[in-house]
């Protein structure tokens, strides 16, 4: 093969790489990943991937790729705890891993619009989310997880919309030490600062945040 013949063929690899790994991406939600044990996404998640809110399926549409990805791989290495989530990434290799993240991450989804903080601080609930208490040393949710919790990039997810039931469980996952997998263990200092009763009045504010349909 004469050097032109193979740069032409690596050039319609690179072409159409992109396209073939974002249907493998939806096949490993839709069908599940090539070893059996990797069952399909979307029993949990949901055929459009926005999650199962009365079940505390969390929506994945959407959400960074890099997010995602890290994710994947924490529950395939066991730093990250689940008992669904756990054998699932672990049957996945990691290029199904990366796959269905980004096709996931390109996927549409409702947006919580951001808002002024001034707008939302009428209670003790929105103070927190908002404020935070810094006393107990307690950012706002806010502040990390950008304007009505929309999230911002991959180390900080959207919580705007996500289930309570979800929230509330990652947030005693954190508190309890069965989630230990953030960056500088920020998070596990934020939860076990928090009350019972904030835990629950936090995740129900982000769960009922006001959203917008985003047409793609």
């Amino acid at each position: 093969m004469n050097p032109m013949s193979r740069l032409m063929i690596g050039s319609v690899l690179v072409l159409t790489w992109p396209a073939a790994y974002a249907a493998d991406g939806q096949k490993i939600f839709s069908q599940g990943g090539q070893n059996p044990a990797a069952m399909a996404c979307l029993g949990c998640h949901g055929a459009d991937a926005k999650g199962i809110a009365a079940a505390g399926f969390p929506r994945l549409a959407g959400l960074p790729a890099a997010y995602l990805r890290k994710q994947l791989d924490d529950f395939a290495s066991g730093s990250r705890q689940q008992p669904v989530m756990t054998p699932l990434a672990s049957a996945l290799s990691a290029e199904e891993r990366t796959a269905v993240s980004t096709w996931l991450a390109a996927q549409p989804d409702d947006v919580a619009p951001g808002k002024r903080r001034q707008q939302m601080a009428a209670d003790a609930t929105e103070r927190l989310a908002l404020y935070g208490d810094w006393s107990r040393q307690i950012p706002g949710c806010v502040q990390c997880h950008g304007p009505g919790g929309v999230g911002v990039g991959e180390h900080f997810p959207p919580l705007a919309g996500q289930p309570a039931i979800y929230l509330i469980a990652q947030l005693n996952a954190w508190r309890d030490g069965a989630r230990r997998n953030d960056p500088n263990e920020l998070m596990v200092g934020v939860a076990k600062a928090m009350t019972d009763a904030e835990v629950t009045a936090v995740a129900d504010y982000f769960a009922q945040a006001p959203r917008q349909e985003v047409t793609p």
